[in-house]
């Protein structure tokens, strides 16, 4: 199985990026979404983030990713903690995931696939890029949250420009460039990829 990563900072459009591979028939891992169900379904998670960081992150003892983001991304030593307790279960289970898949290839969408180290496993990256400001607005419109907070979340990540010097490939939003005629031409060079892999 032929294996690409897309990451790129908060607000750079990863999503937008994965959900064209879907559209193109390619299964997408959304490591974001996958950690979510994780934080709601394995009890020993739960304990140790409850453990770790109270009780209100379980309201009605339901994840609630809000409560965690507001501590985490106010204490870097919090956020660190808890990157060190996801990051190994959400790779085993894309690992798991990866290995069920028919396609020509797959794509793992990932926040900190450099930073935690598991880019590692794939054959390919992408980075999303994306001008600060359109990063800044359109965090605040999706997550009803100042610049103040989207900002100091932009501080606690790896810089783009970082980022950029682990990828493969680029793909700019910066809605001067189209995103679609990226998409594609990356889509026929994985499919031709992955045929030489085989």
């Amino acid at each position: 199985m032929y294996t690409v990563g897309i990451t790129g900072g908060i607000g750079c459009g990863k999503s937008v990026v994965a959900h064209l591979f879907r559209i193109l028939g390619i299964p997408v891992y959304d490591a974001d979404q996958e950690a979510k169900k994780l934080y709601d379904h394995d009890p020993m998670l739960k304990a140790l983030i409850i453990a770790n960081f109270g009780p209100e992150v379980y309201p009605n003892h339901r994840f609630h990713p809000k409560a965690l983001s507001e501590i985490v991304f106010r204490d870097p030593q919090k956020l660190k903690l808890l990157n060190e307790i996801i990051h190994p279960r959400v790779i085993a289970h894309s690992r798991e995931w990866i290995k069920q898949q028919t396609s020509p290839y797959a794509v793992k969408e990932a926040a900190l696939l450099i930073e935690s180290g598991s880019y590692q496993e794939l054959d390919t990256l992408i980075v999303v890029n994306s001008p600060i400001k359109m990063r800044i607005a359109r965090v605040m419109q999706r997550d009803h949250i100042s610049r103040d907070a989207v900002e100091a979340r932009i501080k606690q990540q790896m810089p783009e420009p970082e980022k950029a010097k682990f990828a493969q490939h680029i793909i700019e939003n910066n809605e001067c460039m189209l995103l679609i005629p990226q998409v594609l031409a990356l889509h026929e060079l994985f499919l031709r990829q992955s045929t030489s892999t085989l």
